[in-house]
């Protein structure tokens, strides 16, 4: 064998080490994203079982609250998705306030949340929220919502 073929191999080699190796990197990092939907956006995006982040505002009228949990309904203006909560709720979720949820469509439609977020104060809104408010045109700059 020449030297020049056993270059050729050791470069081959390593070629393929790093190209498996970005490949697993890669596949590692699909399976951990988690991915931004508003309720208009949910049946197109969203398969159901996939962790997805639901975000909107919770619709008036819509909290019940059990002695497991919550359920309550997330609208972005357009449209509005029934989620279920078991947990105890965040100190500042409330009517009409923006949050944003994390958990998986259920087959029949209704989103199952692990995780509920609140906005923490009166200005704050997360930017995929307000980008769905000013979509749907229910964005009130300085107070959140109309």
């Amino acid at each position: 064998m020449t030297r020049k073929r056993r270059r050729l191999y050791v470069l081959l080699a390593c070629a393929i080490g790093l190209g498996s190796a970005t490949a697993l990197v890669l596949s590692a990092f699909s399976d951990n994203l988690v991915f931004f939907v508003s309720p208009s956006d949910l049946a197109a995006k969203a398969a159901p079982g996939r962790m997805v982040r639901l975000g909107g505002l919770v619709e008036q009228g819509s909290v019940q609250r059990t002695q497991a949990g919550a359920s309550f309904r997330i609208t972005d203006g357009a449209k509005s998705v029934a989620v279920t909560y078991a947990g105890i709720l965040p100190d500042l979720f409330r009517e009409g306030q923006g949050v944003v949820t994390l958990g998986t469509l259920n087959p029949d439609g209704t989103f199952k949340a692990s995780e509920v977020l609140a906005k923490h104060d009166e200005t704050y809104m997360p930017k995929e929220v307000a980008d769905a408010l000013k979509k749907s045109g229910q964005w009130k700059p300085g107070g959140g919502t109309k």
